[in-house]
């Protein structure tokens, strides 16, 4: 085991720790089975910018690894060590800082969860947008980390687009700001934009200035059913396309309801089904009727819509859906999870090949996604002890995933690559791209102290 004793010189006893259940909490993330566990070798808590310049100053001089970990709420091992070394907790440091309410802007450190920023701001009738659907438990550091987004994304776009000025340590210690306070600049290289989406390869956030938009006086919710997959993705690229100021737009396939059904006890219609929702500050109601004309473009079987659904909470059973699937076969794994983005002129096509694979292979693929931005999300769930299913199961995801980047999409919308998508990022960047990728992490990291292992092939 790595030695690590020098942490002692830097932090109280309190903040080290390589008891077994710490090291093994920090050796999986959300999407990682028991079996593929990596632990590190001890656990730090800093508590300022100050604590985690000095455990990377010293990490990098003894070359000891160092990955940044938080909620764990990952899908891709993005926070899962490879090589042992240091995992980096930073949810200590969740402090809410200053609230600009004529700026519309919030100070926050890593740790602090997605959710604690709305509470923070609502008094101001401010709130963050892009929350992820893991919001209430996912923190503002892990979404900057990987890019996240959520539901709204189709309205408000990504975390990423309302992050502001950063405060990043680099692999040797060094302190960086990234960006500024203000709405933009045209001033040098774009480093804000380089860190986010980085995964912590690059460099660790430890405070961000977020954006804010005004809290709407007006919300409205409903869904559609229809008879065909085809239906219902057609219908939500039309609503998009078409100009309906929609601020959600999420398809749930019929195999995704009946097993949200199931887990739940919900009573959604075991069809194709588009969830809507619609933020304004006036006018809500028009934007609603003119969805429904739209949407009765592609003969629904069922809408429901507006004051139709007043008093229900469509986003119940989207946000239980990733539990529902795991527990719906109780001899099945979702061994791969995926999160293809494409165009949104070729959601449609990515979907159907999904469910073609799915009758092909004889293997369920749950799907579900944000069809208003052409993210889909699946699971291809099989026996893991089956070992002919599991190369199967690796089949039909490599086929989806390049499917998607030949359709000119990207092999992950949301999730990140981590360490499980390193496979596709020559098919996606070419190894021009992969190259230029390789040499800024050497740049900025030259020992390669920072999350080992995640992103490069």
């Amino acid at each position: 085991m790595t030695d690590t004793s020098f942490l002692g010189a830097l932090l109280s006893a309190d903040q080290v720790s390589t008891t077994t259940a710490d090291r093994d909490h920090h050796g999986r993330d959300w999407g990682t089975p028991p079996e593929e566990a990596s632990p590190p070798d001890v656990v730090v808590w800093p508590e300022s910018t100050a604590e985690v310049a000095d455990v990377l100053a010293a990490a990098t001089e003894r070359g000891i690894p160092v990955t940044p970990f938080a909620a764990g709420t990952g899908i891709e091992g993005n926070a899962v060590p490879t090589r042992g070394g240091i995992s980096l907790d930073l949810t200590r440091m969740d402090a809410v800082g200053e609230v600009r309410p004529a700026d519309r802007q919030i100070d926050v450190e890593p740790g602090v969860v997605g959710a604690a920023v709305d509470e923070a701001v609502a008094a101001h009738g401010l709130f963050f947008p892009p929350l992820p659907t893991s919001g209430d438990m996912a923190t503002v550091g892990g979404m900057i980390a990987t890019n996240a987004s959520g539901k709204r994304t189709v309205k408000y776009g990504k975390v990423g687009d309302w992050v502001r000025e950063i405060e990043v340590v680099l692999a040797d210690g060094s302190v960086l700001t990234a960006g500024t306070r203000a709405a933009k600049s045209s001033s040098g290289y774009d480093l804000r934009s380089l860190i986010v989406g980085s995964e912590g390869t690059l460099g660790v956030v430890t405070r961000a200035t977020l954006a804010l938009a005004g809290r709407p006086e007006q919300t409205r919710v409903g869904r559609a059913t229809f008879s065909t997959l085809a239906d219902a993705t057609d219908a939500a690229a039309d609503v998009v396309v078409s100009g309906v100021d929609v601020s959600a737009v999420e398809l749930v396939d019929a195999l995704s309801a009946r097993m949200v059904n199931d887990y739940v006890g919900s009573d959604l219609p075991e069809g194709p089904t588009l969830f809507l929702e619609f933020q304004a500050d006036h006018g809500v109601d028009e934007e609603v009727e003119f969805c429904r004309r739209v949407l009765d473009a592609h003969d629904p079987t069922a809408v429901l819509l507006g004051s139709e659904a007043a008093g229900t909470d469509p986003w119940e059973p989207r946000r239980e859906l990733a539990d529902a699937v795991r527990a719906y076969y109780p001899d099945r794994r979702s061994l791969h999870a995926g999160d293809v983005a494409v165009p949104l002129g070729s959601f449609s096509t990515l979907v159907e090949r999904i469910h073609e694979l799915s009758e092909e292979y004889g293997i369920p693929l749950p799907t579900f996604g944000h069809a208003g931005d052409g993210n889909v999300h699946f699971d291809v769930l099989v026996d893991p002890t089956d070992e002919s299913a599991v190369e199967d199961a690796a089949a039909v995801y490599e086929e989806i995933v390049t499917t998607g980047i030949d359709l000119g999409g990207t092999a992950t919308g949301e999730h990140g690559i981590g360490r499980g998508k390193r496979e596709f990022m020559l098919a996606e960047h070419g190894e021009t791209g992969v190259e230029t990728m390789r040499a800024i992490k050497t740049a900025l990291d030259p020992s390669g102290t920072l999350n080992p292992g995640k992103i490069f092939p």
